[in-house]
């Protein structure tokens, strides 16, 4: 109901973009109900809020429910064949950048933090890095619909936010591991994991991409093959948990597969109509609630002024660290890159962060640094798609201005 009235008044009043609308007003009431609080006349609406926010356990929502199906949709419509070319590209930047970005933002917050009077331990530096680096698809894919951007350069940022935020989660839990164990893993035994949740991921995900795709061929009824589009992102993300692989990988090729050989050679024009238009309109209905569930959680953040100056310092070190390790080799191997002139500018301010990475930051344990971890991610978040979001589209077509 909250989405719905928020998507009413986005579309009536600011048209913004629909996920950066939505996340704006709602957290402009939720400060605005926090303001109230605090002068003692809100009413019991921040309890309401709050009690309403912890019935909802946000890491388990995003991650365990909407992430899913927001990927496979995401993916469905990415040109393959295209994507294909550009393979070594979206490699380097969803495998190498990501790695180097978390050692960065996370070695540069452990020296900033205790200078803010917010002394955290490394491990949950580098945890904020790991969360941190990889750009969230959910966001990406929702703001390149309308920034105008070569076809080049979009399929680049599509293919770098549908993958690497695999490669993050797979570092963030070798991390969270060693957090919790006390005990860093050896390379050996980081390397297995990686191959385990990264490469499973993916086979498994090619698997079932080909078994979904089998199915809706030797068939011609549309309800049946969306019913069954459905049922492999639901059962394959489930079992893919219970195998221990990569979920958030399986779903990314799983859709590749569905929507490139899937609708070319398995499904009637009927059947990929309405496919079409079922994941389409499930992709905007849970992007909303999931942005307007972020723009409430800015009450649970145990806010200060040291946590202020340090969420700037952390919006700083996350660009500078995205600047290093994607516009910088962008810029500087053009030619290997294949992208328009200025490409890099897009892809350094595109880095857009987003529920994937809030939700990360509410699944740690409660302790010292998680407190400093969620606030720092929140912040970064929030600065990623209100200001990054609404800035982006200019920066984009001053590349294609740009362009030959």
């Amino acid at each position: 109901m909250i989405t719905a009235l928020l998507a009413y008044v986005n579309h009536r009043v600011l048209r913004w973009p629909a996920t950066i609308g939505v996340m704006a007003i709602a957290l402009l009431i939720s400060l605005g109900i926090v303001g109230l609080h605090a002068l003692g006349v809100d009413y019991g609406l921040k309890a309401y809020e709050a009690s309403l926010l912890k019935s909802l356990d946000f890491s388990e929502v995003l991650m365990q429910g909407m992430l899913s199906f927001l990927l496979f949709a995401g993916a469905l419509h990415v040109d393959l064949g295209a994507l294909k070319r550009y393979r070594g590209q979206i490699a380097l930047l969803a495998v190498v950048a990501t790695c180097t970005s978390t050692a960065l933002v996370g070695l540069a917050m452990w020296v900033l933090l205790p200078m803010l009077g917010l002394p955290v331990r490394l491990i949950d530096c580098l945890l904020f890095g790991a969360l941190i680096s990889p750009t969230d698809p959910i966001s990406v894919m929702g703001i390149l619909k309308s920034i105008g951007a070569p076809k080049s350069l979009e399929l680049v940022i599509a293919g770098e936010s549908l993958f690497n935020d695999g490669v993050g989660v797979v570092l963030f839990s070798l991390l969270l591991g060693a957090a919790t164990s006390g005990a860093a893993p050896t390379p050996g035994e980081a390397g297995w994991l990686l191959l385990q949740e990264a490469g499973g991921g993916l086979v498994f995900g090619a698997v079932l991409g080909w078994a979904t795709f089998a199915l809706i061929k030797s068939i011609d009824q549309y309800q049946v093959e969306v019913l069954l589009t459905l049922a492999a992102v639901m059962g394959g993300y489930a079992l893919a948990m219970h195998l221990h692989v990569s979920g958030p990988l399986a779903m990314v090729v799983t859709g590749l597969i569905v929507g490139n050989s899937g609708r070319a050679r398995a499904m009637s024009d009927t059947t990929r109509r309405y496919v079409d238009m079922f994941w389409e309109l499930l992709d905007e209905i849970l992007n909303a609630v999931l942005f307007v569930l972020i723009g409430m959680e800015v009450i649970v953040i145990a806010w200060s002024p040291s946590l202020l100056a340090a969420i700037v310092a952390a919006i700083g070190v996350t660009l500078l660290a995205r600047l290093i390790t994607v516009g910088l080799p962008v810029g500087a191997l053009s030619r290997l890159f294949r992208l328009p002139q200025g490409s890099w500018r897009v892809l350094t301010w595109g880095g857009l962060r987003g529920g994937i990475s809030v939700a990360l930051a509410f699944s740690l344990t409660q302790g010292d640094g998680r407190d400093i971890v969620l606030g720092l991610t929140y912040g970064v978040v929030v600065f990623s798609v209100l200001i990054q979001g609404l800035t982006v589209g200019r920066v984009a077509r001053r590349v294609c201005a740009s362009s030959p």
